[in-house]
């Protein structure tokens, strides 16, 4: 009796107490996540197996083994086929270049009438077609405007460099003719700075002549013209050239002509 009280362990010894179990954090809450999802298959398989088909899932179910069954001569249709000669496998027609296989049956199942697939294929195609017309439209609108941009800074930047071409004109025109002892220039806009202060002069003294044209009449691109040209004739000088020549016929043969496309 005693041995056996010796053999049993008491719940208060050491072989209980230091009993290591695994404590790690999270693991209880695993097994349940496991547990429930293992569960939550199995319900899920039990249901697929007692759920009861609907008789629209039945009826497609009989009409596709139907179809994949080709007719035998319990059909009336077939069995009088091969009383005509038919056999199973052979092409239709007298020649034998008809179809082999039966025209497919395709089954409705909406609810919509008949037409309305091809109306909304129809409504499909129109509203693409709108679509495309409207990305065609903004591309070429968005092209539009940037041409229209690069015309303006060009415009702008032509512009910017007549105006250029004028001043440096003005300026050796000024300095053309107080070499020659020219004391007045024969238009108050041929000097630089002088145009403004002879316009509020004349406005002081007389009335301006209606027949007679202002400076300001005049686009940037004229005023340039007119005054190149009376470098070219009065003093023998090109701006694009810089350069004053000694003649005539050194100017016409060494320059490359009158305007600044010519000398590009």
């Amino acid at each position: 009796m005693k041995l056996n009280m010796a053999e049993e362990e008491d719940y208060m010894s050491d072989s209980f107490i230091n009993v290591q179990q695994d404590i790690r954090p999270g693991l209880p809450m695993l097994r349940q996540i496991r547990e429930a999802r293992r569960k939550e298959e199995k319900q899920q398989e039990a249901n697929l197996k007692n759920r009861q088909k609907s008789l629209k899932e039945e009826e497609q179910e009989r009409r596709d083994i139907g179809l994949k069954n080709a007719l035998g001569c319990e059909n009336k249709g077939f069995a009088l086929l091969q009383k005509m000669g038919y056999k199973s496998g052979q092409a239709l027609g007298k020649s034998g270049d008809g179809i082999v296989e039966p025209i497919p049956l395709n089954v409705k199942t909406g609810k919509s009438g008949l037409g309305h697939e091809a109306l909304l294929k129809r409504k499909a195609e129109e509203k693409l077609e709108s679509y495309r017309r409207k990305i065609h439209m903004k591309n070429q609108a968005e092209e539009t405007a940037a041409e229209q941009f690069r015309l303006r800074f060009k415009h702008k930047h032509d512009e910017v460099k007549l105006e250029g071409d004028l001043r440096r004109s003005q300026r050796a025109c000024q300095q053309l003719d107080t070499q020659k002892n020219i004391q007045f220039p024969r238009e108050a806009w041929y000097w630089l700075g002088l145009e403004k202060e002879t316009e509020e002069e004349e406005e002081e003294e007389k009335e301006p002549d209606e027949d007679e044209y202002k400076s300001e009449d005049l686009s940037v691109l004229e005023k340039l013209q007119i005054l190149t040209g009376y470098l070219r004739e009065e003093h023998l000088y090109c701006i694009w050239c810089g350069t004053a020549y000694e003649d005539k016929e050194d100017l016409s043969s060494n320059c490359p002509g009158p305007t600044s496309a010519d000398h590009d």
